[in-house]
């Protein structure tokens, strides 16, 4: 007996073509946005894991700075503690105390507060007669002038535009704004000192001192006493 083959009619043929095509499109669009979909979740997950790092580094370590200050500050209270132990039993010391005391000021290890003056220094009115314009401009000259002359008269402590100064300090003016240790401030330029305002003032008002450099080379100078000025120790504007 023969075998009969199942034919299936032309006109069959065509819908079960298309039906295959667009089940093989749909099928590779699927696969295709399924590996776009795990790339980005893998992608974001990669991004939140590394800011989830950086974030617990980070916390440590203020979480160690914190430590760090604590410990300092303890020393610091130690060893003023050990000074002052020194001087109720023996009172030779109280003068190497003092000087200690003294040094810590100038550096700017511990806050300093008091009285004190200010001396601000205005650049001037430009005359369009001269030819140089930086005639009427306050240079780094001019900051070191007077904060030689307050250092020599005894300033405890000295800040310009508010910044701290210590023994290394950086200063230097460009133009209209002054760098100190790398903080930019605009004019005017304000010189603060903690000190004995009387000495101080003749100081600086002395004839033929500062104030008539200053003047001499049209620089607006105006100083003023000061009841009370308030600077942090310069750990505490770092931190």
């Amino acid at each position: 007996m023969k075998k009969r083959r199942l034919k299936i009619p032309s006109k069959g043929r065509i819908p079960i073509s298309i039906v295959s095509l667009v089940l093989g499109f749909i099928l590779a669009f699927s696969y295709s946005i399924s590996s776009e979909n795990t790339e980005e979740l893998s992608l974001v997950s990669s991004q939140f894991n590394e800011q989830e790092k950086y974030k617990e580094e980070l916390i440590l370590q203020k979480e160690r700075n914190k430590e760090l200050t604590e410990e300092m500050n303890d020393k610091q209270q130690a060893i003023r503690d050990i000074e002052q132990s020194l001087v109720d039993s023996e009172g030779n010391i109280e003068g190497l105390v003092n000087e200690a005391e003294m040094l810590r000021l100038l550096i700017g290890d511990i806050t300093s507060q008091g009285k004190g003056i200010a001396v601000s220094l205005v650049d001037g009115a430009y005359d369009p007669s001269q030819e140089n314009p930086n005639d009427y401009i306050v240079h780094e000259s001019h900051v070191f002038k007077v904060i030689n002359e307050l250092k020599i008269s005894g300033a405890e402590a000295i800040s310009i535009n508010g910044q701290r100064l210590h023994a290394n300090s950086f200063i230097r003016c460009t133009g209209p704004v002054i760098t100190v240790d790398g903080n930019i401030f605009p004019a005017p330029f304000t010189i603060e000192a903690v000190g004995d305002p009387s000495v101080l003032l003749a100081s600086v008002n002395l004839g033929g001192g500062i104030v008539d450099q200053l003047t001499s080379d049209n620089i607006v100078v105006i100083v003023e006493e000061k009841s009370k000025i308030m600077m942090p120790a310069l750990r505490d504007e770092t931190s």
